[in-house]
């Protein structure tokens, strides 16, 4: 899903964490389940920077990624079913 703001409308804090941020700044939830390792989510993020740099040119100050973990039984991928409840 990609909304985009308007700057009045978005409301951040250039500072945060002492990441000095523009008004290019890009927010990123990623929506996943649950049982990924601390490394395999550095290695993203790290990824995720790099890839943005080369291509559209964001700075990486201006990356902002938050990871949303959902437990397997949480999930329906269709006709009202929980594909996963009871694996």
């Amino acid at each position: 899903m990609i909304t985009e703001c308007a700057p009045e409308n978005l409301i951040y804090d250039p500072g945060y964490l002492g990441v000095q941020r523009s008004d290019r700044v890009v927010f990123v939830e990623i929506i996943m389940s649950t049982g990924r390792k601390p490394q395999q989510k550095r290695k993203l993020f790290r990824r995720m920077v790099e890839i943005l740099a080369e291509s559209p040119g964001l700075r990486p100050q201006d990356l902002l990624v938050n990871l949303v973990e959902v437990s397997w039984e949480n999930w329906s991928f269709g006709n009202g079913e929980a594909h996963y409840m009871d694996a």
